[in-house]
């Protein structure tokens, strides 16, 4: 960051300035898109130092950039990433508000694509095999998302900030797995359970939801953003987070290079564990999922007062009403349903404590007071803070299923997806460990459907308890072990390098019943996560 804040040029432009006395492009003539995050990172790098060179670069690089979209519009990724920038111009226009920000923000909206529009009339319902290009792009997708909530700030319309709800509705309906997130390797790819989703796209995801929950309120999201987060976020590195995958998959038996593959138009490394394995956007980018995750847990309302979004360990200093507020929470949280809210406080001003959708039977408790919680919506607790204050509140978790692809089932618990322990051996491909290349192969028998009873899943599923360790998210530190019956399903086979899609129709099996055992779909390696379910036994 000293060497880019030292070596802006006279007009403002930073990076790449080539003239074209030699032959070469000047920046007009570069794709914008570069710029976007490093904005980002100069926002967030001064909101760590308050260093008083940075607003300076960015107004001047912005104001360059501005005099640069007249004579050459958006194109490539920059118009398809517009949103980006724009958020980057609200945070600048909040400490600084000068006419020509909003301005910039209005020439990026009219020159971007128009995410709202391609969903509303969404003319990609099946795996993309032809027609590919930048707007079945699957991170573009993931980026896309955040649009209606950074038009809603400039236009003010309640539709705009809407739309959202239908946008994800038809990403669920075409694309959809059951972590909440959508399948690309590299484009949509409907809904068959092994077709891979891309690492980038899970962490612009949940940054496109955190932004799309600050501006419109809306819980559901909050309910989604914590899917996302225990479940697709660490299921597609190590737990060691030296290695990662470029696609993850829900049904994910075999990580291993081949000519012969499901994706869309991936290449043949694109689901091993490694350093940059495909291409390396998910290895610069994956790491900001856990920050960004951790500085969105808790938000403050305009009006003064803080609000829960998501649920995890961590503290807050912050000031309301001029006066110093600490929150302290404390959980075991995705994997336990209790969390304790401590809060050192004096003054009256509101928490908003969010009540995931799933949970029946929630309660805060302060002291003695008991009250229960409606679910799927904000608790507004509105108090005369006084000292220390430790607030209780309950979640209680039930296993449900939803069905699936081929009508197969996938289980849940509290924001947490189960599946299938698939025991793995890792072959070291190329590299040195720890930043090494593996593939992975099964060492034990993957292909399972369920013999339950969908509707009375607290008596079919019985669930073991585990000290929470160090490394939660790993096979052997799962916390929650989940035992199930099932019956191997022998014609339920691996085709091109992938689980075959979950076998159609009614399911028998002559094999013998056994006990299988689910975990966590963020402590697995190797899964399976969406079952065909036996009929009859």
């Amino acid at each position: 960051m000293d060497y880019i804040l030292a070596h802006a040029y006279e007009d403002g432009w930073l990076g790449p300035n080539w003239d074209m006395g030699k032959k070469r492009l000047v920046p007009k003539d570069y794709d914008m898109w570069p710029t976007f995050p490093l904005m980002k990172a100069m926002a967030q790098y001064y909101e760590a130092t308050q260093d008083e060179r940075v607003i300076p670069v960015m107004v001047a690089h912005l104001k360059r950039m501005k005099a640069l979209l007249v004579e050459k519009p958006l194109f490539s990724w920059g118009m398809y990433r517009w949103m980006d920038l724009n958020l980057v111009l609200y945070w600048l226009y909040e400490r600084l508000p000068e006419e020509w920000i909003l301005e910039l923000a209005q020439t990026s909206r009219a020159q971007g694509f128009d995410w709202q529009a391609h969903f509303s009339d969404f003319k990609y319902p099946e795996k993309v095999m032809t027609d590919r290009g930048l707007m079945t792009h699957g991170v573009n997708h993931g980026m896309g998302l955040k649009q209606p909530a950074v038009v809603y700030r400039l236009s003010g319309r309640e539709g705009d900030l809407l739309s959202i709800r239908s946008i994800l509705e038809t990403l669920d309906r075409h694309h959809g797995q059951v972590t909440r997130m959508f399948t690309c390797d590299e484009h949509l790819a409907g809904l068959n359970p092994s077709q891979g989703t891309e690492l980038c796209t899970v962490v612009e995801s949940m940054y496109s939801l955190e932004n799309l929950i600050a501006t419109s309120g809306f819980p559901e999201l909050g309910d989604r953003l914590e899917i996302i987060a225990f479940n697709a976020l660490p299921a597609t590195f190590k737990p060691d987070m030296w290695a990662h995958q470029y696609d993850q998959q829900a049904n994910q038996v075999l990580c291993r290079i081949s000519a012969d593959r499901v994706y869309v138009d991936n290449g043949p490394d694109a689901n091993i564990f490694g350093l940059e394995p495909n291409f390396g956007c998910c290895t610069a980018n994956f790491s900001q999922g856990w920050p960004k995750l951790a500085s969105h847990l808790w938000m403050s309302l305009p009006e003064g007062g803080l609000v829960a979004i998501a649920y995890a360990p961590c503290r807050i200093q912050t000031e309301i009403q001029s006066k110093p507020v600490k929150i302290h929470v404390e959980t075991e949280y995705p994997f336990d349903q209790k969390i304790l809210i401590t809060v050192e406080a004096e003054g009256t001003f509101p928490l908003l404590l969010r009540v995931p959708e799933w949970t029946e039977g929630a309660t805060l408790a302060i002291g003695k007071d008991i009250q229960p919680l409606a679910a799927g919506q904000f608790h507004r607790l509105e108090r005369n803070w006084s000292g220390t204050t430790q607030v209780v509140m309950e979640f209680p978790m039930k296993f449900r299923s939803e069905r699936r692809y081929n009508n197969s089932i996938a289980l849940l618990r509290g924001p947490l997806v189960y599946s299938l322990q698939v025991k793995d051996w890792w072959k070291q491909i190329r590299g040195e460990a720890p930043h090494a290349d593996w593939e992975v192969y099964p060492i034990s028998s993957w292909n399972y459907a369920l013999q339950i009873d969908p509707g009375n899943l607290e008596k079919e599923i019985r669930l073991q308890r585990r000290e929470i360790g160090d490394c939660p998210f790993s096979p052997e530190g799962a916390p929650l072990l989940a035992q199930v019956k099932g019956r191997q399903v022998p014609y339920w086979v691996i085709e091109k390098n992938a689980a075959s899609p979950p076998p159609a129709g009614e399911i028998r099996s002559d094999m013998p019943l056994e006990d299988l055992t689910l975990i966590p779909y963020g402590c697995t390696n190797l899964r399976v996560t969406e079952f065909p379910l036996i009929t009859e036994p």
